[in-house]
């Protein structure tokens, strides 16, 4: 294959250099639009506005409406620039109805349902009632399209279907191609896939512009099997799918698909009557993009007691997979499984190994671990926080050694089964962890704890804080100084108190001689140096960045002007832009997170049709 590319370098000169503030640039995008922020699924936020101080004080807005109709077990997503240059709240409900929610007031942009939920009547196994959308669904923010699945029926329960739909996200219409039908279109090595027997409760995941959409049971029950489902967000009518050769094996972990942006990663449950032949289940799983299941133990991993798991319902699908860079550790590029067993696994990304041993294992809790799991970076080390069933959340270290290991950090009483999310300022300092006390044994609170030490920040306010409708394995989100919640029937907004300068007193001016001005020094501009290179993978453009030297945790991404992801600095980023063909030219940039501290712009530019 040709590629066409250009490699552009420079250094960057007569920059204004911003502190390490956290503070988001006035021109950059702040948006939403996934299961836990991005498709690493850590779950982190950065908000200049939530300081340890302001957060101690968060308050809801009791004028934010949030009104919407229907049971909720999905994330909410934050997207910019709605109809009006308005930023809103997208949210769903096991009613099938879809929300474009004001993001300052709570009122209806747009609202629409995409057909009648299934009554639990006519469902086997499951405390859904009715059930619709379950899955945090996804936004593509260079086709300003939001994807979901929803289960319907046509005739009041007797027919079940699961379709996925694309709605323009600042419409609710449907775009053309859509829905998809998943029974009439997924297959695997002769296996059809059932829609009355198959569970989307996993978050949507986009990798090099295909859509994945997995799914397990309904408890159990039923000769279901794991699916991931692969949908080309251009071509709809072209779906690749895999299952489990075993019966069982189901994707169910709410944090669903994890990417590095190119291969999705999946975790699998316990199978059923496998005659002691692994057929899929109790595994980490990473495909080539499609989804394509190699079948090389680079591509998968399996504890040696995958089968005693098996019997014993102690799902490695629990909790879904989480990547993790960890600088100095070898290897540092991991896959983070914590499973029903109360263990934590380090995998290698990269050589996943197989049925075998892992990098390192270790026993965190003495509960099951069933929630979506978080990962930040502080001065103190690399984290991960996960909630231990309903009865705390805790925190371990990757150490950064040859192998790493896992350290225990901290561990706090925490009733309910939220699943949490951390916010910091600047992607390195003010790490907050902040969980929901949420279903039955929580408080309807929301509860904030130091990152390092498991402190207690926000310990849930006062009357007007408490929330209701919360659900198990629900989790929140941070945009622009606010932390939205999406409960049964309603959107909850908590504000951040922005500290306000105490005035000085005006002195009375003594005339004075005027002095001559000095010139004041320019800052001393950074030095970040960024090359990109243009080649086409799959038929598709894709963009090459490397950066050096930067000292912040974190990087913005800029393509075209626009914030397209925050990610780890690990001095080197993959744009999948997936457009096929044609003339194009993107223009880059990238930024210290939260500043203005940038370096050079750097054009790409494609040219003619793939040949």
């Amino acid at each position: 294959m040709n590629h066409s590319h250009s490699i552009f370098r420079f250094i960057i000169a007569g920059l204004c250099v911003a502190a390490l503030s956290g503070v988001v640039p006035a021109n950059a995008q702040v948006n939403v639009t996934q299961h836990h922020n991005h498709a690493s699924r850590d779950g982190l936020y950065i908000d200049s506005a939530f300081t340890p101080a302001a957060a101690a004080n968060l308050a809801r807005d009791l004028n934010f409406d949030g009104t919407i109709s229907g049971d909720v077990y999905a994330q909410p997503l934050y997207i910019e620039g709605g109809p009006g240059g308005r930023a809103m709240i997208i949210a769903v409900t096991e009613s099938n109805n879809v929300y474009a929610l004001d993001a300052a007031d709570g009122s209806i942009i747009w609202q629409r349902n995409v057909g009648a939920p299934v009554p639990a009547d006519d469902l086997m196994c499951t405390k859904f009632d009715p059930m619709g959308i379950t899955g945090t669904p996804i936004v593509d923010l260079a086709s300003r399209a939001l994807f979901l699945d929803a289960m319907t029926t046509p005739d009041g329960g007797k027919t079940k279907k699961h379709f996925i739909f694309s709605l323009n996200v600042d419409t609710g219409d449907t775009n053309s191609g859509w829905p998809v039908d998943v029974e009439a279109t997924a297959t695997y090595n002769g296996m059809t896939f059932t829609a009355g027997i198959q569970q989307q409760r996993p978050a949507l995941g986009i990798a090099d512009n295909i859509l994945y959409v997995p799914y397990g049971s309904m408890g159990d029950c039923g000769l279901f099997h794991g699916w991931l489902v692969g949908v080309p967000i251009d071509n709809p009518a072209s779906v690749t799918a895999w299952a489990t050769s075993a019966i069982g094996g189901g994707i169910w972990g709410v944090g669903g698909v994890a990417s590095e942006g190119m291969n999705p990663f999946i975790t699998t449950g316990n199978t059923f009557n496998t005659g002691g032949n692994w057929g899929g289940g109790e595994a980490v799983i990473r495909f080539q993009p499609g989804p394509i299941f190699t079948g090389s133990p680079t591509d998968y991993w399996v504890p040696v007691n995958w089968l005693n798991l098996d019997n014993k319902d102690w799902d490695l699908a629990g909790s879904g997979p989480l990547l993790v860079d960890v600088p100095g550790a070898t290897p540092s590029n991991l896959v983070v499984a914590l499973g029903k067993d109360a263990n934590a696994y380090l995998l290698n990304r990269e050589n996943l190994g197989g049925i075998g041993a892992p990098v390192a294992s270790s026993q965190v809790s003495d509960r099951n671990i069933i929630q979506a799991a978080v990962t930040y970076r502080t001065k103190q080390g690399t984290y991960v926080a996960f909630r231990a069933s309903t009865t705390a959340l805790s925190a371990f270290r990757i150490t950064a050694t040859n192998p790493p290991t896992i350290a225990s950090a901290w561990s706090v009483s925490q009733a309910g089964r939220g699943s949490p999310f951390v916010s910091s300022t600047d992607g390195t300092n003010n790490m907050i962890v902040w969980v929901v006390g949420a279903d039955v044994g929580g408080d309807q609170r929301l509860h904030g704890f130091d990152g390092d030490t498991g402190n207690v920040v926000y310990a849930g306010g006062g009357a007007n804080e408490l929330m209701a409708g919360t659900r198990r394995f629900n989790t929140g989100i941070v945009a622009r100084g606010r932390t939205y919640i999406a409960n049964d029937n309603k959107v909850y907004a908590f504000v951040a108190p922005t500290a306000t300068p105490t005035p000085t007193p005006t002195p009375t001016p003594t005339p004075t001689p005027t002095p001559t001005p000095t010139p004041t020094p320019s800052p001393t501009p950074g030095v970040i140096t960024l090359s990109a290179h243009g080649r086409r993978v799959q038929e598709r453009h894709t963009v090459d960045l490397s950066w050096s030297p930067v000292t912040s945790a974190n990087i913005d991404i800029y393509r075209d002007g626009v914030v397209i992801a925050t990610v780890p600095n690990n001095g080197a980023y993959k744009d999948f832009i997936g457009v096929r063909g044609g003339n194009a030219r993107y223009t880059y940039k990238v930024c210290e997170a939260g500043t203005q501290n940038c370096s050079n712009q750097v054009t790409v530019r494609f040219g003619g049709p793939p040949r």
